[in-house]
């Protein structure tokens, strides 16, 4: 059958200013749309009505964005200039960076990449958003990319932990050499990170109150960082993760509900994967970062009151009982209340009180810590690391029979139901089969 077209709502009246968007956005919509007579050609073949305006819906999506994104990159364009640094950390190590010059005055964002990429995959976003007035600049850590040191990902555990705790002052030492840079707004900052770039991000914006709003697409932050966005009701935060991609998803929407600021934004995906990568599934995701650094920085809004703040969520509720000393049993009590009155509610994503049980564990109330992990029980039967951890958690207080009975149902649900990430579902049975060993032998 040929292919069919159809009427298309188009952002200029032509061809020059669908060639300024492919110019800009090639690899994002060049295979969605052609411009000539204001048509969209879609795909051949007898789709469902249903999902070919679901397609339509998404191309036009796509499309809008990367149309607003233009008018603002058109607007705002000037030449931009790229260049490489090397900045000496506090310790006097090597790190590279690389600036994105606007040309004239505007805002200053800093981005932070992923621990399995380096600085380079922020290039094509960091372009665009120089082009549009706003100065950039990207780091490689410690370990990562051109910087030096050992290379992060070679290291042993310990080793990394150690790295991770030199983080913070190469990354001032970065902001520090974005702000001196000609032109940059020092009132207009802000921050992107991807996975271990968001707990960057938001330890960066909690020591430095100039950064007006955060962008964090797939990772997690500490207690300390978690806490630090339920008090700043005035930092609008975008967030983006993939259902593909473990508990990230469900975290970090977790994560968004504490902040109080009425302009938050999630994006979520269904098969998009992590971090950056998202980029080269999600073509829409950019220009979506592109108007939301537009919105919050060259159109910041008045300093937020006690009135323009949203509600507390009953995520953040629900987690202020349970953190609380002697906070499972009633935590416990509300989960079930709350499940009563909407069996979908969502109140906290396996990861978050995995982390709390674990915490409770080293600070040595194996009691309160088995109570907690025992809320995974209930919120996430069908997984083996909750029975994993919940083993761990009765051998510390000393119930090898329980320790056992835990272990066993964790394998055998590992067998069952594995995780989608292979490697993780490798770290679970090398710890189940670890207890095991132990358990069975005394």
């Amino acid at each position: 059958m040929a292919a069919r077209q159809v009427t298309f709502v188009h952002c200029f009246d032509n061809q020059k200013g669908c060639a300024i968007i492919f110019e800009i956005f090639p690899k994002a919509l060049k295979p969605l749309f052609w411009c000539s007579h204001r048509r969209l050609e879609t795909v051949p073949g007898r789709e469902r009505q249903g999902k070919r305006e679901e397609r339509m819906k998404q191309t036009l999506k796509i499309v809008a964005l990367a149309c607003a994104a233009l008018l603002w990159v058109t607007t705002a364009s000037t030449q931009v200039t790229k260049q490489d640094a090397d900045l000496a950390a506090p310790d006097g190590l090597k790190l590279k960076v690389t600036y994105y010059s606007a040309g004239k005055s505007g805002p200053g964002v800093l981005l932070l990449h992923q621990c399995n990429r380096e600085r380079k995959t922020w290039d094509p976003l960091a372009t665009q958003l120089a082009a549009a007035g706003i100065h950039v600049l990207t780091l490689d850590y410690r370990g990562y990319g051109e910087s030096g040191g050992e290379r992060f990902l070679s290291l042993t555990p310990q080793q990394q932990a150690a790295a991770r705790e030199k983080w913070p002052g190469d990354i001032d030492t970065a902001f520090k050499y974005l702000l001196d840079q000609t032109g940059v707004d020092k009132a207009r900052l802000g921050a992107g990170g991807a996975s271990c770039g968001v707990n960057n991000s938001v330890q960066l914006a909690r020591r430095h109150p100039e950064v007006k709003t955060l962008v964090l697409l797939s990772g997690n932050t500490n207690e300390e960082g978690r806490t630090f966005l339920q008090t700043s009701a005035g930092l609008p935060l975008f967030v983006s993760a993939s259902e593909d991609d473990g508990d990230t998803l469900p975290y970090m929407r977790w994560l968004m509900a504490f902040s109080r600021n009425p302009q938050n934004k999630l994006v979520p995906f269904k098969a998009a994967g992590h971090g950056t990568n998202m980029f080269a599934v999600e073509k829409g995701l950019e220009p979506m970062i592109l108007e939301w650094f537009d919105k919050t920085l060259r159109q910041a809004p008045a300093a937020y009151s006690a009135k323009t703040m949203s509600k507390p969520s009953p995520i953040a509720e629900f987690w202020d009982v349970l953190t609380q000393p002697g906070g499972a049993a009633p935590a416990r009590k509300l989960f079930e209340e709350t499940k009563k009155k909407d069996p979908n509610a969502f109140l906290f994503p396996e990861s978050a009180v995995n982390v709390l049980g674990y915490d409770r564990l080293q600070k040595g109330d194996t009691k309160e810590a088995i109570q907690v992990l025992k809320l995974n029980e209930l919120a996430y039967p069908r997984s083996a690391n909750v029975y994993d951890s919940l083993g761990d958690a009765y051998l510390a207080d000393h119930q090898d029979e329980l320790a056992l009975q835990y272990s066993e149902n964790a394998l055998k649900i590992l067998d069952e139901n594995p995780p989608a990430n292979a490697d993780f579902g490798r770290l679970i049975r090398e710890s189940v089969e670890g207890k095991l060993r132990k358990l069975r032998h005394q």
